[in-house]
């Protein structure tokens, strides 16, 4: 059964999905970041391609060492609705 947070994050994320809008980089990294972190913990993948745009995510990624699943889906929500809210 799904949790109320996870109906809320995956909301969020359908939301921003969707978004018809451009989203800069820097919060597009966190958006990813977050999902990660959300979805995979700290179990770090990384495909070897020799790319700066993989390496940046990788790295958002990692900077969420430790941080609770459901810490990385609420920050993903806040940061939804506010990237939502600006795009009104």
């Amino acid at each position: 059964m799904e949790s109320d947070l996870d109906k809320e994050f995956n909301e969020a994320f359908y939301k921003i999905s969707k978004l018809g809008k451009a989203i800069a980089p820097d919060i597009k990294l966190k958006f990813y970041a977050y999902n990660k972190q959300a979805n995979f913990g700290n179990k770090f993948s990384f495909n070897d391609e020799h790319n700066v745009v993989s390496a940046f995510k990788l790295n958002a990624w990692m900077q969420l060492n430790g941080m609770k699943s459901e810490e990385a889906k609420k920050e993903y929500i806040e940061l939804a609705k506010v990237v939502l809210n600006n795009n009104k």
